[in-house]
Order: structure tokens, then sequence, then C-alpha cells
């Protein structure tokens, strides 16, 4: 069966978190566990997690997320496993409780917050002992790769040389992680890496001819994106960088 072209951003860390939940769940010995999921938005990982039976609190800033995270739970007949909350991640403890979460996802937050140290000791604060956190952030080496295959040379260096990883003003994102900096990161808010992986290595560099209207192919590039993604001599050349750790 063909999968859509969409599976290719999203198929490493859902099947990296969704293992993940069951271990913690096999852990402390509850099926049902309390997920955190900072800037979920408008649920595209807290809908399929409160599908496996856990319960998922969503804080957001943006009001629009939070009501189409509504409709997505009810269609998905799980509005009563997660809740929307407005919010971000620098005054968590406002609307979420401290050490309340058997795990905690942090996916597409960092790039965007003014002090992503600040935001990722929140996040790690929010777990319960032996917690897990899930942590996306965009990697600046696919960066790189992307404005030159673009032709854009002088974009592509800037982003080496800049302290964020920016390309210029007209980026969208504010910053960008190498593998050793988010690696870095994730150690000085107390947290143990278990696993570390390169997110869209190829993919979003393959034109969409090449592989829409063939579903082998599709599966093919979706295999190999699988094997980059546990390969470190890749992790730096990714779209995204994604770790697992845990807290003691």
């Amino acid at each position: 069966m063909s999968r859509p072209r969409a599976s290719l951003r999203t198929a490493v860390v859902w099947e990296v978190l969704r293992q993940a939940l069951e271990r913690r769940a096999a852990t402390c010995g509850r099926p049902e566990l309390e997920v955190l999921d900072t800037g979920g938005g408008s649920g595209n990982l807290a809908v399929p997690v409160a599908r496996l039976g856990h319960r998922v609190t969503v804080v957001d800033p943006s009001p629009n997320a939070l009501f189409a995270l509504e409709r997505r739970a009810a269609e998905a007949d799980v509005a009563e496993r997660v809740r929307g909350i407005q919010g971000d991640v620098a005054g968590l403890f406002e609307v979420a409780e401290r050490g309340g979460y058997d795990v905690v996802l942090c996916h597409g937050v960092l790039e965007y917050v003014d002090d992503p140290a600040e935001g990722l000791r929140n996040a790690v604060g929010a777990l319960r002992p032996q917690g897990v956190l899930s942590l996306l952030a965009a990697g600046l080496g696919g960066a790189v790769l992307a404005r030159a295959l673009a032709g854009h040379f002088t974009e592509a260096r800037q982003v080496l040389v800049s302290s964020d990883g920016r390309w210029g003003a007209g980026d969208p994102l504010p910053r960008r992680f190498t593998p050793e900096g988010l690696r870095t990161l994730a150690r000085d808010s107390g947290l143990t890496v278990e696993s570390f992986r390169g997110v869209r290595v190829f993919a979003d560099l393959v034109p969409g001819s090449m592989v829409d209207t063939e579903s082998d192919a599709l599966e093919a590039l979706l295999q190999l994106e699988e094997a980059a993604a546990e390969d470190p001599s890749l992790h730096g050349l990714a779209s995204h960088l994604h770790l697992l750790a845990s807290v003691d």
C-alpha cells in the first residue's frame, strides 16, 4: 500500500516516539500516561498519542491552533483525552504542572523561543522522575545544503557563519542547531540522551515529481530516510534533529 508523501516528514519521529511511549508505560506500570505537548499546535502528534490511550495536554500560544486541535480531537473520538491550554514554554508553569508528566514533547519550539536553554529547562522541569523528553529542532546543516542546491551560495555560507544558523533577514526561522549543539543543550538541562537521529536527510531535497506518482519510489525513499536517521555521519545534513532523553 502506498503512503502519502507527508509520511516522509513524520514516520521516523513517530515510530521512535511510539516505542518510547510503550517503554515508559511498561516501566511505570501504567498503560495510560500523562503527556505534555509544548507548542503542539493543532494536534499533529497529540491526537495520535491520544489514540494510543494516553492523556495529552497541549500548550500552545495560538488560539486558532487550539481551536483546530479541539476539532481534530473530536473527529478522532479522543476529545476526552486531549486538553488544549493557551500558553508557551517560557511561562510553562503558569499553565502546566511542574513534575507532572511521564513524557514531554518539545517539537519545533526551541527555534522560536527567546532563550532555548530556559525553554528546555522548563520542559525538563515538567517531567516526573525517569520521565522521557522528545526533542525535535531544525538542523543547521540541512539548511546549508538546501540553500546551496538551490543556487543561493551566499545564503548557504551565511547559515554556516552566523551564530544562529540563519541565511538572512528573510529566513523564517530565528535559529537552527548543530547535532553537537543540541546534545550539549540537552546535557546542560540535566538530560541523559538515549538516542539521536537525523530527520529528513533527503526527503526535502527530492523533487516531488520523482516520488509522488510512484509508490515504490516513495516507499524506497522512506526506507532510505529510516536508515539515514540512524547514521551519525549523516546527522549534520538533516533538515531536523531528533533526540530522546530522560531524567533521573
